[in-house]
């Protein structure tokens, strides 16, 4: 089996985990970047050339003002005191998503390190904020009529966030909930799905580790039939 190249990850769990701590939600948040870390890590060291990490969702606005706040906070807080890291460990950070939303001072943030990263070339990082699946079809659809091109699969997936991207291998969700939320709907259609009982801030490179090897054992067939079967 062909290592994985593309590995997308549902951070799912970080509110209740916090309260769980008898903490807040904002707690649970603030641990599940130091995650974010170690699985970045993880994947290096696996020679992973592309992680995408589900920050935020077009959904994730109904949550209370004070959360979406700390999360935007907790999001310019990573940018200013991660940049070095980045630039050092050559992982290059790429935004999946509509961030014409944010403030003004997390837009400029996130074009900053998407910039100075973009020459970067041990990992590719996708960071999907304000990502919403359907909502990213419907888009490469538009697209396509304003250039006036044919609606087929190659023309949609060049206008797609995801555009030049493979499709991932591996999609994991942590938190014990089993469903992928308008995540890459388009791009998981031949994903191996892994749904983890622990909240991201407990989820760690062994764990990580342990869903490559399982991975490592399963026949890809894509819908046709191996030798075996």
């Amino acid at each position: 089996m062909t290592p994985p190249k593309h590995v997308a990850i549902i951070m799912d769990g970080n509110g209740r985990w916090g309260i769980r701590k008898k903490k807040s939600r904002n707690y649970g948040h603030k641990k599940g970047i130091e995650t974010v870390d170690k699985i970045i890590s993880a994947a290096i060291y696996k020679k992973i050339n592309y992680l995408t990490l589900f920050a935020f969702s077009t959904e994730n606005w109904k949550r209370p003002k004070n959360e979406v706040e700390y999360l935007f906070k907790l999001l310019n807080y990573y940018i200013n005191h991660e940049i070095k890291n980045l630039l050092k460990k050559q992982i290059k950070i790429k935004i999946l998503g509509n961030i014409n939303q944010f403030p003004f001072k997390l837009k400029s943030n996130i074009r900053k390190i998407e910039r100075l990263t973009k020459n970067n070339n041990n990992i590719q990082v996708n960071i999907a904020l304000n990502y919403g699946s359907r909502q990213e079809i419907l888009m490469a659809i538009k697209k396509i009529f304003k250039k006036h091109l044919k609606i087929n699969k190659t023309n949609l997936e060049k206008n797609l966030y995801t555009s030049n991207i493979p499709d991932p291998e591996i999609l994991i969700r942590t938190g014990d909930t089993n469903r992928i939320s308008n995540f890459l709907l388009w791009q998981c259609i031949y994903s191996e799905i892994f749904f983890e009982k622990k909240m991201w801030p407990d989820f760690n490179e062994k764990d990580f580790y342990r869903i490559l090897k399982k991975y490592k054992r399963i026949d890809r067939n894509f819908g046709g039939l191996n030798e075996r079967n």
